[in-house]
């Protein structure tokens, strides 16, 4: 009859223990200062662009002659357009558009180029020298390059635009993660676990990705800011997503003509990449530090 009690007084024992141990992990994760600070305007943004029909109070494409290029005010707090469309709705709208097909192109990107690299790492010898060969041949075409040219044969089109780009970047994650593969199963633990009769397979799965993986996650963390570029940037060149649908880079280009005389239809657009850029870049930085083992003591020395 006693073992009920025993047990509920063990577990009231342990509770503040727990608490204790969340607080400081809490405490642990709040001296990264990137990471909480990147973290909180990316979601602020984030959830922005998610609710923008309860944030926003105009629809996106709502067409106003009367209400032309009006500066912003508590009515239209971005501005309007030279159609008289709400720029706070417009911005909302559009970054859905731009986030999304930034996050879908780095995805595209760090799968396949992981894949490559990961193939190109264990393999070795002539399958290596290929794969690696062939990634370094898509390397020379400098920035952009690669991703204009394909969406100027595919097309404009928002999905046109996350392939071209997601092609572009499988080069940067397969160098990464071949570099990492090769460093990982030179290691004595694996050496030890191919030694036991452990499969290709079983190693890779159970050593190679796991070492692998913080790379990956850092990379394509900052490489959300510099897909995000390049979709703006192919939107800004009519290559994106096509009229009326708002699209940031769309929007850049829509406010040249009046950047002289109404320098808000331009400037909250890009105030928006450039916020986003910062913020995960931010990220990327607090999770390069956190994935890192010696980190701890670094950031404890700061």
């Amino acid at each position: 009859m006693s073992l009920p009690v025993e047990r509920a007084t063990m577990v009231e024992a342990l509770a503040p223990e727990q608490a204790r141990t969340r607080a400081g992990r809490v405490r642990d994760l709040l001296r990264y200062r990137n990471l909480v600070a990147g973290g909180v305007v990316l979601a602020i943004l984030v959830l922005s662009a998610v609710f923008a029909p309860w944030v926003a109070h105009y629809p996106p494409d709502a067409v106003n002659p009367l209400a032309t290029l009006e500066p912003p005010t508590a009515s239209h707090l971005f501005g309007t357009d030279a159609f008289g469309r709400d720029i706070f709705a417009r911005v909302l709208y559009g970054a859905r558009y731009t986030m999304l097909a930034s996050l879908m192109a780095v995805l595209l990107g760090a799968v396949a180029g992981s894949l490559i690299g990961l193939v190109a790492g264990m393999a070795g010898g002539t399958v290596d020298l290929i794969l690696m060969r062939f990634v370094d041949l898509v390397l020379i075409f400098p920035g952009i390059l690669p991703a204009l040219a394909i969406t100027t044969i595919l097309g404009p089109s928002l999905v046109n635009v996350v392939i071209a780009i997601g092609i572009s970047s499988i080069p940067v994650y397969a160098r990464v993660v071949q570099g990492t593969t090769l460093q990982t199963k030179q290691l004595a633990y694996v050496e030890s676990a191919r030694a036991t009769g452990a499969g290709e397979g079983w190693i890779v799965v159970r050593h190679v990705l796991p070492n692998i993986a913080p790379q990956i996650i850092v990379s394509a963390t900052t490489g959300l800011g510099v897909a995000v570029l390049w979709v703006a940037a192919l939107g800004f060149l009519g290559l994106g997503v096509q009229p009326p649908t708002p699209e940031l880079g769309a929007m850049l280009n829509d406010g040249r003509d009046y950047v002289t005389i109404a320098w808000w239809v331009s400037f909250f657009p890009g105030l928006f990449i450039t916020l986003y850029i910062i913020a995960v870049n931010l990220l990327g930085d607090g999770l390069r530090d956190l994935l890192d083992p010696h980190a701890l003591q670094r950031v404890g020395r700061r």
